[in-house]
């Protein structure tokens, strides 16, 4: 079978590797122009496709026979090719309402849809389906019945909030749709986003105490019914979650933290040779970016400029997924570098004993003894603060990696 997905930009998306884990063919990721996209429509040199963005509703008048589902919603995400006709439907209605009511019942409940294209037709549907109270449609520069994103601001009755959006998206993780300072009644997020792992705007709802989920849940769902469409073989739905776990795990990082010379490095490089990740020592990096030593950084400038580059050189590395990453001791020093590690990483503190650390060898800011005693002091309640696991370092090194993969292996609540 040729089957694959298109759209615009796909550099980040999951869905190959979830569709090969769940049907026996090779799927391809198509990236396509608008010119391409028609030329790829009109040849129907496939057998099966996803669609995903900007193209669910561009395809519709390609399609032959759409079902009664994609033309409710007025939008499709996936099709099969029958001797030249293509069928269609959208799944992403079911993985949606799977995940939604896997986490929540919104049942009764005031919802902002944020957004205004394919997925919030879908969230539209979803919703009606659940029973909510109102849904209240939230885009920039349309007309009724949407309502703009500063006159949302005043529905502070406000309890479930979805982005349908692609603010929050990779490469451009740090962004929010909304401010849940706003909304003092929100009791649930939805966020579609699933790469990263954790969105911002959801991280902001974990801070708040306010429960959450991201989209990777939903990817899985409606590949599980991509896959029944395609191929007319049904899928134990069991295997959603299961899966959507074993993703999770494989493409979050690991991240290390902790005093300088704690052994983070070492341990990290030695660690994602076990695991089979990539190793990224964030030390390195920080030189790469500058052209000079990190010690040449802080004699040539001032500590401020070595940490608005530990900042930039910081949030592109929490961009990655499938990394073992060993951070800078002083990392945890601004909280805009570990909110950006948290999106798509597990943070584990690398504890040593204060009289095992290096003093001096080219660490400007761990000269001398009280030096380091001092940060110590200052730090630790940070490590402490940002990580989710301590593990300590005064021992063999075979001990650390050998608690590093307990932890690793270990079931989670993704």
């Amino acid at each position: 079978m040729k089957v694959g997905l298109i759209g615009e930009k796909l550099g980040h998306s999951f869905s190959k590797s979830i569709h090969e884990q769940l049907a026996d063919y090779k799927y391809d990721l198509i990236p396509l122009s608008n010119k391409e996209f028609e030329n790829f429509m009109q040849q129907k040199d496939f057998d099966a496709i996803n669609v995903t963005i900007p193209y669910k509703e561009k395809v519709i008048p390609y399609c032959d026979y759409i079902d009664d589902k994609a033309k409710k919603i007025g939008a499709i995400n996936a099709i099969k090719n029958i001797n030249g006709k293509l069928f269609a439907t959208n799944t992403d209605y079911d993985g949606l309402k799977m995940m939604i009511e896997n986490h929540f019942d919104i049942s009764g409940k005031i919802v902002a849809i944020c957004g205004s294209g394919a997925t919030a037709k879908t969230a539209f549907a979803v919703c009606e389906n659940l029973f909510v109270k109102e849904i209240i449609q939230v885009g920039r520069n349309k007309t009724e019945p949407f309502i703009s994103y500063e006159e949302l601001k005043k529905r502070k009755d406000v309890q479930v909030i979805i982005n349908t959006t692609s603010v929050g998206m990779n490469p451009d993780i740090l962004s929010e749709i909304v401010d849940l300072d706003d909304f003092p009644n929100c009791q649930f997020v939805v966020d579609v986003v699933y790469n990263p792992l954790i969105t911002s705007l959801c991280y902001s709802a974990k801070e708040k105490n306010i429960p959450y989920i991201c989209g990777l849940e939903m990817l899985v769902g409606q590949a599980v019914s991509a896959v029944e469409f395609f191929t007319d073989k049904n899928i134990d739905k069991s295997v959603i979650l299961d899966l959507t776990k074993k993703i999770y795990k494989e493409k979050q990082n690991i991240v290390l933290i902790g005093m300088p010379s704690c052994g983070k490095s070492t341990i990290g490089k030695k660690f994602s040779e076990i695991i089979g990740y990539d190793f990224i020592d964030m030390d390195i990096e920080i030189e790469k970016y500058a052209g000079i030593s990190i010690p040449q950084i802080f004699e040539k400038y001032n500590e401020d400029y070595f940490r608005d580059i530990e900042r930039k050189v910081c949030l592109d590395i929490a961009k990655t997924n499938h990394t073992v990453i060993s951070c800078g001791g002083g990392v945890i020093k601004r909280e805009i570098n570990m909110k950006s590690l948290s999106l798509n990483g597990k943070i584990i503190f690398i504890k040593r004993d204060l009289e095992k650390l290096i003093i001096g060898k080219n660490r400007p800011l761990s000269k001398d003894f009280e030096t380091l005693k001092k940060m110590e002091k200052e730090r630790n309640p940070l490590y402490q603060k940002y990580s989710s696991v301590i593990i300590e370092n005064n021992k063999e090194i075979s001990d650390v990696i050998e608690k590093l993969l307990e932890v690793y292996n270990e079931d989670f609540d993704y």
